[in-house]
Protein backbone atom coordinates (compact mmCIF):
# COMPACT_ATOMS: atom_id res chain seq x y z
CA UNK A 1 0.00 0.00 0.00
CA UNK A 2 1.22 3.55 -1.10
CA UNK A 3 0.92 6.04 1.49
CA UNK A 4 0.84 9.44 1.44
CA UNK A 5 1.77 11.25 5.09
CA UNK A 6 0.76 14.95 5.48
CA UNK A 7 3.16 17.00 7.91
CA UNK A 8 2.88 20.38 9.15
CA UNK A 9 5.90 21.68 11.06
CA UNK A 10 7.11 17.74 12.01
CA UNK A 11 8.19 14.91 10.12
CA UNK A 12 10.76 14.79 8.58
CA UNK A 13 12.52 17.90 9.39
CA UNK A 14 15.37 17.13 12.44
CA UNK A 15 13.45 19.88 14.55
CA UNK A 16 10.49 19.12 14.05
CA UNK A 17 7.20 18.70 15.93
CA UNK A 18 5.72 15.01 16.33
CA UNK A 19 9.51 13.46 14.83
CA UNK A 20 9.49 10.81 16.96
CA UNK A 21 5.48 9.34 16.55
CA UNK A 22 5.65 9.58 12.81
CA UNK A 23 9.36 8.12 12.69
CA UNK A 24 8.35 5.43 14.54
CA UNK A 25 5.09 4.87 12.51
CA UNK A 26 7.36 4.54 9.07
CA UNK A 27 9.06 2.15 10.47
CA UNK A 28 7.11 -0.31 12.41
CA UNK A 29 4.92 -0.21 9.04
CA UNK A 30 7.90 -1.66 6.71
CA UNK A 31 5.38 -3.46 4.57
CA UNK A 32 3.84 -0.24 3.74
CA UNK A 33 6.00 2.44 1.29
CA UNK A 34 5.26 6.54 2.28
CA UNK A 35 5.25 9.64 -0.05
CA UNK A 36 6.35 12.20 2.55
CA UNK A 37 4.43 15.80 2.00
CA UNK A 38 5.93 18.40 4.29
CA UNK A 39 4.76 21.58 4.92
CA UNK A 40 7.88 23.64 6.90
CA UNK A 41 7.07 26.62 9.30
CA UNK A 42 10.16 28.40 9.10
CA UNK A 43 13.79 28.66 7.11
CA UNK A 44 15.44 27.58 10.16
CA UNK A 45 13.21 24.59 10.39
CA UNK A 46 14.37 23.68 6.85
CA UNK A 47 17.96 24.43 7.06
CA UNK A 48 18.32 21.70 10.26
CA UNK A 49 17.73 19.32 7.49
CA UNK A 50 15.90 15.84 7.58
CA UNK A 51 15.85 12.83 9.70
CA UNK A 52 17.74 9.27 8.23
CA UNK A 53 14.60 7.77 6.81
CA UNK A 54 14.03 4.36 6.20
CA UNK A 55 13.61 2.43 2.50
CA UNK A 56 10.30 2.36 2.65
CA UNK A 57 10.17 6.25 2.11
CA UNK A 58 10.37 6.68 -1.78
CA UNK A 59 9.71 9.84 -1.82
CA UNK A 60 9.71 13.81 0.24
CA UNK A 61 8.45 16.95 -1.22
CA UNK A 62 8.46 20.31 0.94
CA UNK A 63 6.29 22.89 1.18
CA UNK A 64 6.86 26.44 2.90
CA UNK A 65 3.93 28.43 4.76
CA UNK A 66 6.52 30.90 5.84
CA UNK A 67 7.65 32.08 2.66
CA UNK A 68 5.89 35.83 1.31
CA UNK A 69 5.62 35.03 -2.62
CA UNK A 70 5.65 38.47 -4.64
CA UNK A 71 4.57 41.66 -3.36
CA UNK A 72 1.39 41.43 -3.21
CA UNK A 73 0.33 43.62 -5.99
CA UNK A 74 -1.31 42.50 -9.38
CA UNK A 75 -3.80 39.60 -9.38
CA UNK A 76 -2.31 38.27 -12.56
CA UNK A 77 -5.89 36.63 -13.47
CA UNK A 78 -7.71 37.38 -16.89
CA UNK A 79 -11.02 39.03 -16.56
CA UNK A 80 -12.82 35.49 -16.27
CA UNK A 81 -10.51 34.28 -13.52
CA UNK A 82 -10.79 37.84 -11.44
CA UNK A 83 -14.55 36.94 -11.59
CA UNK A 84 -14.32 33.46 -10.56
CA UNK A 85 -11.99 34.43 -7.94
CA UNK A 86 -14.37 37.38 -6.63
CA UNK A 87 -16.95 34.70 -6.73
CA UNK A 88 -15.37 31.88 -4.76
CA UNK A 89 -13.34 34.09 -2.43
CA UNK A 90 -16.57 36.14 -1.91
CA UNK A 91 -18.33 33.02 -0.78
CA UNK A 92 -15.55 32.01 1.44
CA UNK A 93 -15.36 34.96 3.25
CA UNK A 94 -19.21 35.12 3.74
CA UNK A 95 -19.45 31.75 5.03
CA UNK A 96 -16.27 32.79 7.17
CA UNK A 97 -18.50 35.77 8.43
CA UNK A 98 -21.28 33.89 9.18
CA UNK A 99 -19.82 31.56 10.95
CA UNK A 100 -17.95 34.56 13.05
CA UNK A 101 -20.91 34.54 15.82
CA UNK A 102 -20.65 31.10 16.72
CA UNK A 103 -24.10 30.13 15.08
CA UNK A 104 -22.56 28.28 12.15
CA UNK A 105 -25.22 25.71 10.12
CA UNK A 106 -25.14 22.92 8.09
CA UNK A 107 -25.75 25.51 4.95
CA UNK A 108 -23.15 27.50 6.18
CA UNK A 109 -20.64 24.48 6.20
CA UNK A 110 -22.05 23.52 2.39
CA UNK A 111 -21.06 26.90 1.39
CA UNK A 112 -17.67 27.02 2.82
CA UNK A 113 -16.88 23.78 1.62
CA UNK A 114 -18.06 24.82 -2.28
CA UNK A 115 -16.08 28.07 -2.06
CA UNK A 116 -13.00 26.13 -0.72
CA UNK A 117 -12.87 23.42 -3.76
CA UNK A 118 -13.66 26.39 -6.24
CA UNK A 119 -10.55 27.82 -5.19
CA UNK A 120 -8.39 24.80 -5.30
CA UNK A 121 -10.25 24.58 -8.87
CA UNK A 122 -9.07 27.65 -10.11
CA UNK A 123 -5.77 27.52 -8.27
CA UNK A 124 -5.29 24.19 -9.93
CA UNK A 125 -6.16 26.02 -13.48
CA UNK A 126 -4.23 29.06 -12.82
CA UNK A 127 -0.91 28.77 -11.34
CA UNK A 128 -1.67 29.66 -7.92
CA UNK A 129 -3.80 31.45 -5.64
CA UNK A 130 -1.26 33.22 -3.44
CA UNK A 131 -1.02 36.47 -5.17
CA UNK A 132 -5.24 37.18 -5.58
CA UNK A 133 -5.06 36.11 -1.88
CA UNK A 134 -2.93 39.21 -0.79
CA UNK A 135 -4.05 41.66 -3.72
CA UNK A 136 -6.18 44.29 -3.10
CA UNK A 137 -9.02 41.98 -5.01
CA UNK A 138 -8.39 40.28 -1.81
CA UNK A 139 -8.84 42.47 0.70
CA UNK A 140 -12.06 44.77 -0.82
CA UNK A 141 -13.64 41.28 -1.34
CA UNK A 142 -13.30 40.26 2.51
CA UNK A 143 -14.27 43.52 3.26
CA UNK A 144 -17.11 43.12 1.65
CA UNK A 145 -18.20 40.65 3.29
CA UNK A 146 -17.62 41.94 6.62
CA UNK A 147 -19.32 44.69 5.83
CA UNK A 148 -22.62 42.90 4.63
CA UNK A 149 -25.77 43.67 6.49
CA UNK A 150 -26.12 39.77 7.54
CA UNK A 151 -22.87 39.73 9.38
CA UNK A 152 -22.56 39.40 13.13
CA UNK A 153 -21.22 42.95 14.80
CA UNK A 154 -17.52 41.70 15.54
CA UNK A 155 -17.16 41.49 11.54
CA UNK A 156 -18.58 44.29 10.98
CA UNK A 157 -16.16 46.59 13.02
CA UNK A 158 -13.26 45.12 11.21
CA UNK A 159 -11.03 48.21 10.75
CA UNK A 160 -8.47 47.93 7.85
CA UNK A 161 -5.20 46.66 10.23
CA UNK A 162 -7.40 43.70 10.55
CA UNK A 163 -8.57 42.83 7.52
CA UNK A 164 -4.83 43.15 6.44
CA UNK A 165 -4.13 40.50 9.31
CA UNK A 166 -6.92 38.60 8.51
CA UNK A 167 -6.03 38.39 4.98
CA UNK A 168 -2.27 37.77 5.63
CA UNK A 169 -3.36 34.52 8.14
CA UNK A 170 -5.78 33.41 5.42
CA UNK A 171 -3.25 33.19 2.29
CA UNK A 172 -1.20 31.17 4.96
CA UNK A 173 -3.60 28.90 5.83
CA UNK A 174 -4.37 28.11 2.10
CA UNK A 175 -0.98 28.20 0.50
CA UNK A 176 -1.60 24.02 0.02
CA UNK A 177 -4.07 25.18 -2.70
CA UNK A 178 -1.85 26.50 -4.80
CA UNK A 179 0.50 23.37 -4.46
CA UNK A 180 0.92 20.81 -7.50
CA UNK A 181 1.03 18.15 -5.54
CA UNK A 182 -2.46 16.63 -6.59
CA UNK A 183 -1.89 14.97 -9.80
CA UNK A 184 -1.60 11.07 -10.62
CA UNK A 185 2.37 11.73 -10.31
CA UNK A 186 2.15 12.65 -6.88
CA UNK A 187 -0.86 12.66 -4.13
CA UNK A 188 -3.21 11.17 -6.46
CA UNK A 189 -0.85 7.94 -6.84
CA UNK A 190 -1.70 7.04 -3.19
CA UNK A 191 -3.96 4.43 -1.66
CA UNK A 192 -4.54 6.71 1.51
CA UNK A 193 -3.58 10.34 2.89
CA UNK A 194 -2.71 10.54 6.28
CA UNK A 195 -2.76 13.55 7.82
CA UNK A 196 -0.84 13.62 11.21
CA UNK A 197 -2.56 17.18 12.46
CA UNK A 198 -5.86 18.81 11.67
CA UNK A 199 -5.47 22.21 10.02
CA UNK A 200 -3.85 23.14 6.93
CA UNK A 201 -1.77 20.00 7.07
CA UNK A 202 -4.87 18.38 6.44
CA UNK A 203 -6.29 20.44 3.22
CA UNK A 204 -3.80 18.54 1.23
CA UNK A 205 -5.68 15.43 1.67
CA UNK A 206 -9.02 16.91 1.45
CA UNK A 207 -7.76 18.55 -2.27
CA UNK A 208 -6.61 14.73 -2.98
CA UNK A 209 -9.79 13.64 -2.16
CA UNK A 210 -11.70 15.59 -4.26
CA UNK A 211 -9.71 15.51 -7.35
CA UNK A 212 -8.26 11.84 -7.33
CA UNK A 213 -10.89 10.03 -4.55
CA UNK A 214 -8.31 9.15 -2.62
CA UNK A 215 -9.30 8.61 1.22
CA UNK A 216 -8.59 10.75 3.91
CA UNK A 217 -7.04 9.49 7.74
CA UNK A 218 -7.00 12.26 10.00
CA UNK A 219 -4.69 11.82 13.19
CA UNK A 220 -4.94 14.88 16.06
CA UNK A 221 -2.96 14.54 18.94
CA UNK A 222 -3.39 17.88 20.21
CA UNK A 223 -6.63 19.51 18.11
CA UNK A 224 -5.87 21.93 16.11
CA UNK A 225 -8.93 23.98 16.70
CA UNK A 226 -7.99 24.27 20.22
CA UNK A 227 -4.40 25.00 19.60
CA UNK A 228 -5.30 28.02 17.65
CA UNK A 229 -7.92 29.46 20.26
CA UNK A 230 -5.54 29.06 23.12
CA UNK A 231 -2.61 30.46 20.59
CA UNK A 232 -4.65 33.65 20.12
CA UNK A 233 -3.14 36.30 22.91
CA UNK A 234 -4.83 38.70 24.30
CA UNK A 235 -3.30 41.64 22.55
CA UNK A 236 -5.29 40.41 18.69
CA UNK A 237 -8.45 42.22 17.94
CA UNK A 238 -11.58 41.08 18.60
CA UNK A 239 -12.54 41.25 15.17
CA UNK A 240 -9.22 39.20 14.08
CA UNK A 241 -10.08 36.62 16.44
CA UNK A 242 -13.62 35.93 16.03
CA UNK A 243 -12.69 35.83 11.90
CA UNK A 244 -9.79 33.79 12.26
CA UNK A 245 -11.42 31.59 14.81
CA UNK A 246 -14.19 30.94 12.23
CA UNK A 247 -12.19 30.26 9.53
CA UNK A 248 -10.32 27.69 11.33
CA UNK A 249 -13.57 26.11 12.74
CA UNK A 250 -15.66 25.96 9.21
CA UNK A 251 -11.97 24.09 8.05
CA UNK A 252 -12.44 21.41 10.65
CA UNK A 253 -15.63 21.01 10.44
CA UNK A 254 -15.22 20.22 6.62
CA UNK A 255 -11.90 18.10 7.51
CA UNK A 256 -14.17 15.96 10.37
CA UNK A 257 -16.91 15.51 7.72
CA UNK A 258 -14.60 14.44 4.46
CA UNK A 259 -12.15 11.96 6.68
CA UNK A 260 -13.11 8.13 6.16
CA UNK A 261 -11.44 8.08 9.92
CA UNK A 262 -10.36 10.39 12.68
CA UNK A 263 -8.09 8.98 15.34
CA UNK A 264 -7.58 11.50 18.03
CA UNK A 265 -5.45 10.78 20.97
CA UNK A 266 -7.50 10.71 23.47
CA UNK A 267 -11.00 11.00 24.60
CA UNK A 268 -10.42 15.07 25.29
CA UNK A 269 -9.30 15.29 21.67
CA UNK A 270 -12.57 13.00 20.48
CA UNK A 271 -14.73 15.41 22.44
CA UNK A 272 -13.78 18.69 20.53
CA UNK A 273 -14.06 16.64 17.25
CA UNK A 274 -17.44 15.32 18.15
CA UNK A 275 -18.68 18.94 18.91
CA UNK A 276 -17.44 20.28 15.21
CA UNK A 277 -19.21 17.76 13.67
CA UNK A 278 -17.46 14.72 13.59
CA UNK A 279 -19.26 11.48 12.95
CA UNK A 280 -18.79 9.51 16.00
CA UNK A 281 -18.92 6.61 13.90
CA UNK A 282 -15.65 7.21 11.97
CA UNK A 283 -14.01 8.01 15.28
CA UNK A 284 -11.49 5.46 16.39
CA UNK A 285 -9.10 6.22 19.75
CA UNK A 286 -5.10 5.43 19.32
CA UNK A 287 -3.21 6.41 22.17
CA UNK A 288 0.46 7.74 21.11
CA UNK A 289 2.91 5.32 21.17
CA UNK A 290 6.38 5.74 23.46
CA UNK A 291 9.12 3.34 24.02
CA UNK A 292 9.03 1.24 26.94
CA UNK A 293 12.53 -0.45 26.52
CA UNK A 294 14.09 2.59 28.27
CA UNK A 295 11.93 2.70 31.52
CA UNK A 296 12.49 -1.33 32.16
CA UNK A 297 15.12 -1.32 34.64
CA UNK A 298 13.21 0.90 36.58
CA UNK A 299 10.07 -0.28 36.52
CA UNK A 300 11.53 -3.85 37.58
CA UNK A 301 13.17 -1.96 40.55
CA UNK A 302 10.58 -0.40 42.13
CA UNK A 303 13.23 -0.67 45.86
CA UNK A 304 15.58 1.76 44.23
CA UNK A 305 13.33 4.61 45.29
CA UNK A 306 13.99 7.20 48.29
CA UNK A 307 10.68 6.89 50.37
CA UNK A 308 10.60 10.22 51.29
CA UNK A 309 10.79 12.26 47.81
CA UNK A 310 8.32 13.71 45.51
CA UNK A 311 9.34 14.33 41.89
CA UNK A 312 8.01 16.33 39.34
CA UNK A 313 9.21 16.15 35.84
CA UNK A 314 8.37 18.59 32.75
CA UNK A 315 8.86 22.01 30.87
CA UNK A 316 8.79 24.48 33.32
CA UNK A 317 6.36 26.77 32.22
CA UNK A 318 2.96 28.83 34.19
CA UNK A 319 0.49 26.10 32.75
CA UNK A 320 2.52 23.66 34.93
CA UNK A 321 1.36 25.57 38.40
CA UNK A 322 4.22 24.93 39.81
CA UNK A 323 3.69 27.45 42.98
CA UNK A 324 0.72 25.42 43.48
CA UNK A 325 3.17 22.46 44.24
CA UNK A 326 5.30 24.51 46.61
CA UNK A 327 2.69 25.69 48.85
CA UNK A 328 1.75 21.70 48.76
CA UNK A 329 4.41 20.63 49.42
CA UNK A 330 4.83 23.06 52.75
CA UNK A 331 1.91 21.12 53.53
CA UNK A 332 3.47 18.19 53.16
CA UNK A 333 6.78 19.13 54.87
CA UNK A 334 4.38 20.04 58.10
CA UNK A 335 3.04 16.77 58.09
CA UNK A 336 5.69 14.92 57.17
CA UNK A 337 9.07 16.66 57.90
CA UNK A 338 11.52 14.85 56.26
CA UNK A 339 10.39 14.78 52.94
CA UNK A 340 11.97 16.20 49.55
CA UNK A 341 10.81 17.36 46.73
CA UNK A 342 13.09 17.08 43.25
CA UNK A 343 11.88 19.66 40.84
CA UNK A 344 14.01 18.39 37.05
CA UNK A 345 13.24 20.32 34.02
CA UNK A 346 14.02 23.20 31.52
CA UNK A 347 12.03 26.53 31.18
CA UNK A 348 9.66 26.72 27.96
CA UNK A 349 10.82 29.99 26.29
CA UNK A 350 11.38 33.30 28.14
CA UNK A 351 8.41 33.21 29.71
CA UNK A 352 9.28 30.05 31.31
CA UNK A 353 12.35 31.45 32.51
CA UNK A 354 11.14 34.22 34.42
CA UNK A 355 8.80 31.49 35.84
CA UNK A 356 11.55 29.04 36.80
CA UNK A 357 13.17 32.24 38.44
CA UNK A 358 9.93 32.90 40.54
CA UNK A 359 9.74 29.39 41.64
CA UNK A 360 13.37 29.09 42.99
CA UNK A 361 12.81 32.37 45.13
CA UNK A 362 9.46 30.83 46.53
CA UNK A 363 10.94 27.73 47.36
CA UNK A 364 13.90 29.59 49.15
CA UNK A 365 11.73 31.75 50.71
CA UNK A 366 8.85 29.18 51.98
CA UNK A 367 11.99 26.32 52.94
CA UNK A 368 14.83 28.31 54.24
CA UNK A 369 18.43 25.87 54.29
CA UNK A 370 18.07 23.86 57.27
CA UNK A 371 20.91 21.92 58.68
CA UNK A 372 21.12 19.03 60.88
CA UNK A 373 23.43 20.28 63.85
CA UNK A 374 25.39 23.64 63.78
CA UNK A 375 28.24 22.42 62.62
CA UNK A 376 26.16 21.09 59.42
CA UNK A 377 25.70 22.89 55.81
CA UNK A 378 22.25 23.53 55.47
CA UNK A 379 20.29 22.46 52.29
CA UNK A 380 17.02 23.00 50.69
CA UNK A 381 14.77 20.27 50.75
CA UNK A 382 13.51 21.90 47.27
CA UNK A 383 15.65 20.87 44.76
CA UNK A 384 15.91 21.99 40.76
CA UNK A 385 18.01 19.95 37.93
CA UNK A 386 17.66 19.68 34.43
CA UNK A 387 18.04 16.48 32.37
CA UNK A 388 21.61 15.73 31.90
CA UNK A 389 22.73 17.15 35.01
CA UNK A 390 25.19 15.43 37.15
CA UNK A 391 22.18 14.49 39.83
CA UNK A 392 19.52 14.08 36.97
CA UNK A 393 21.75 11.98 34.15
CA UNK A 394 18.83 10.51 32.55
CA UNK A 395 14.97 10.21 32.84
CA UNK A 396 14.51 6.42 34.20
CA UNK A 397 16.92 7.90 36.55
CA UNK A 398 14.89 10.43 37.64
CA UNK A 399 11.59 8.77 38.37
CA UNK A 400 13.44 6.17 39.68
CA UNK A 401 15.12 8.38 42.20
CA UNK A 402 11.56 9.25 43.78
CA UNK A 403 8.91 7.10 45.44
CA UNK A 404 5.67 9.21 44.33
CA UNK A 405 6.00 10.92 40.79
CA UNK A 406 3.51 14.92 41.18
CA UNK A 407 1.92 16.01 38.15
CA UNK A 408 0.30 19.71 38.80
CA UNK A 409 -0.68 21.40 35.69
CA UNK A 410 -3.84 23.20 35.18
CA UNK A 411 -3.78 23.10 31.25
CA UNK A 412 -2.43 19.56 29.86
CA UNK A 413 -2.62 18.15 27.27
CA UNK A 414 -1.39 14.05 26.70
CA UNK A 415 0.60 13.86 29.87
CA UNK A 416 3.48 11.84 28.23
CA UNK A 417 5.70 12.61 31.45
CA UNK A 418 2.85 10.51 33.35
CA UNK A 419 2.90 7.84 30.93
CA UNK A 420 7.06 7.88 31.49
CA UNK A 421 6.42 7.17 35.22
CA UNK A 422 4.13 4.34 35.02
CA UNK A 423 6.58 2.53 32.44
CA UNK A 424 8.45 3.03 35.75
CA UNK A 425 6.00 1.81 38.33
CA UNK A 426 5.91 4.77 40.06
CA UNK A 427 2.65 5.74 42.23
CA UNK A 428 1.08 9.28 40.84
CA UNK A 429 0.01 12.28 42.35
CA UNK A 430 -1.88 14.25 39.56
CA UNK A 431 -4.16 17.08 38.83
CA UNK A 432 -7.36 16.68 36.87
CA UNK A 433 -6.24 18.00 33.36
CA UNK A 434 -6.44 17.56 29.98
CA UNK A 435 -6.32 13.44 29.50
CA UNK A 436 -4.91 12.86 33.08
CA UNK A 437 -8.33 10.68 34.04
CA UNK A 438 -8.07 8.88 30.87
CA UNK A 439 -4.77 8.01 30.94
CA UNK A 440 -4.02 7.13 34.71
CA UNK A 441 -7.59 4.84 34.96
CA UNK A 442 -7.70 4.32 38.78
CA UNK A 443 -3.73 3.76 38.94
CA UNK A 444 -3.08 7.15 40.90
CA UNK A 445 -4.61 9.64 42.41
CA UNK A 446 -6.24 12.64 41.24
CA UNK A 447 -7.42 15.59 42.84
CA UNK A 448 -8.57 19.08 41.56
CA UNK A 449 -6.15 22.10 39.97
CA UNK A 450 -5.32 24.75 41.98
CA UNK A 451 -6.07 23.09 44.90
CA UNK A 452 -2.76 22.78 47.04
CA UNK A 453 -4.48 21.52 49.94
CA UNK A 454 -6.12 18.05 48.34
CA UNK A 455 -2.50 18.18 46.43
CA UNK A 456 -1.03 17.92 50.04
CA UNK A 457 -3.01 15.31 51.31
CA UNK A 458 -2.68 13.12 48.66
CA UNK A 459 1.16 13.12 48.56
CA UNK A 460 1.05 12.53 52.33
CA UNK A 461 -0.93 9.63 52.07
CA UNK A 462 0.89 7.72 49.36
CA UNK A 463 4.26 8.53 51.39
CA UNK A 464 2.80 7.05 54.74
CA UNK A 465 1.54 3.82 53.07
CA UNK A 466 4.42 2.45 50.80
CA UNK A 467 2.43 -0.94 50.40
CA UNK A 468 -0.22 1.15 48.76
CA UNK A 469 2.46 2.88 46.61
CA UNK A 470 3.59 -0.51 45.23
CA UNK A 471 -0.14 -1.72 44.24
CA UNK A 472 -0.65 1.39 42.19
CA UNK A 473 2.84 1.44 41.01
CA UNK A 474 2.66 -1.92 39.69
CA UNK A 475 -0.85 -1.49 38.57
CA UNK A 476 0.14 1.98 36.80
CA UNK A 477 3.23 -0.13 34.45
CA UNK A 478 0.73 -3.02 33.75
CA UNK A 479 -1.74 -0.08 32.29
CA UNK A 480 1.23 1.55 30.39
CA UNK A 481 2.75 -1.52 28.92
CA UNK A 482 -0.99 -2.86 27.58
CA UNK A 483 -2.23 0.58 26.36
CA UNK A 484 0.80 3.47 25.20
CA UNK A 485 3.89 1.49 23.81
CA UNK A 486 4.89 1.73 20.09
CA UNK A 487 4.01 -1.75 19.35
CA UNK A 488 0.26 -0.62 20.41
CA UNK A 489 -0.05 2.08 18.11
CA UNK A 490 1.59 0.84 14.88
CA UNK A 491 -0.69 -2.52 15.49
CA UNK A 492 -3.59 0.21 15.79
CA UNK A 493 -3.10 2.27 12.17
CA UNK A 494 -1.84 -1.06 10.46
CA UNK A 495 -5.08 -2.34 11.37
CA UNK A 496 -7.35 1.26 9.88
CA UNK A 497 -4.91 1.47 7.12
CA UNK A 498 -6.41 -1.75 5.90
CA UNK A 499 -9.96 -0.62 7.06
CA UNK A 500 -10.03 2.30 4.55
CA UNK A 501 -8.53 0.67 2.00
CA UNK A 502 -11.10 -2.18 2.02
CA UNK A 503 -13.80 -0.27 1.72
CA UNK A 504 -12.67 2.67 -0.05
CA UNK A 505 -10.71 1.19 -3.02
CA UNK A 506 -9.04 4.00 -5.56
CA UNK A 507 -10.22 2.63 -8.47
CA UNK A 508 -7.77 3.49 -11.35
CA UNK A 509 -6.27 2.42 -14.48
CA UNK A 510 -2.44 2.96 -13.44
CA UNK A 511 0.91 0.67 -13.94
CA UNK A 512 3.90 1.32 -11.40
CA UNK A 513 7.06 1.80 -12.72
CA UNK A 514 7.76 -1.81 -13.41
CA UNK A 515 4.63 -2.33 -15.30
CA UNK A 516 2.81 -3.74 -12.68
CA UNK A 517 -0.85 -2.76 -11.67
CA UNK A 518 -0.82 -0.76 -8.53
CA UNK A 519 -2.39 -2.60 -5.12
CA UNK A 520 -5.56 -1.89 -4.47
CA UNK A 521 -6.35 -0.73 -7.92
CA UNK A 522 -9.18 -3.67 -8.48
CA UNK A 523 -11.42 -5.29 -6.35
CA UNK A 524 -9.47 -8.91 -5.49
CA UNK A 525 -12.51 -10.94 -7.04
CA UNK A 526 -11.10 -9.84 -10.27
CA UNK A 527 -7.96 -11.79 -9.74
CA UNK A 528 -9.55 -15.09 -9.37
CA UNK A 529 -9.70 -17.17 -12.37
CA UNK A 530 -13.37 -18.20 -12.59
CA UNK A 531 -16.59 -16.60 -13.94
CA UNK A 532 -18.51 -14.57 -11.84
CA UNK A 533 -22.23 -14.34 -12.72
CA UNK A 534 -23.76 -10.54 -12.65
CA UNK A 535 -26.48 -11.81 -10.17
CA UNK A 536 -25.36 -14.33 -7.47
CA UNK A 537 -27.47 -17.64 -7.25
CA UNK A 538 -28.81 -16.60 -3.52
CA UNK A 539 -30.24 -13.46 -5.08
CA UNK A 540 -31.91 -14.96 -7.71
CA UNK A 541 -35.95 -16.14 -7.55
CA UNK A 542 -36.50 -19.61 -6.02
CA UNK A 543 -40.00 -21.71 -7.11
CA UNK A 544 -41.13 -23.75 -4.41
CA UNK A 545 -42.96 -27.54 -5.72
CA UNK A 546 -46.56 -27.84 -6.01
CA UNK A 547 -47.93 -29.21 -3.45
Amino acid sequence: MRTGLLTEGGYPYASGDAGLWCDRLVRGLGQHEFDLYALSRSRHQEEQGLLPLPPQVTRVRTAPLWTAEGDGGAVGYGRRARRRFTEHYGELAGAVCAAADGSASGAVADRFANALYGLAELAREEGGLGAALRSDLGVRTLERACRAPDAPRTAREARVADLLTVTGHLERALRPLSLDWYGEDALGAADLCHATSGGPAALPGLLARHFCGVPLLVTEYGVHLRAHYLGQGPGAAPAVRALLAAFHGRLATEIYRRAEILTPGNAHARRWQERCGADRARIRTVYPGMAADGFTEAGESPDRADPDTLVWVGRVEPAKDLVSLLHAFAEVRRREPGARLRIVGSPGGPEGTAYLGHCRALAAQLFPDEAEGAHAVGCNPVSFDEIGSPDAPTLPEVYASGAVVVLSSVVEGFPTGLIEAMFCGRATVSTDAGAVVEVIGGTGLVVPPRNPRALADACVALLRDPERRARLGAAARARALELFTVEQNVAAFHGIYLEIVSHCPVRRDLLDASGAPLPFAAPAESHVPAHWPATPTWALPTTEPAR
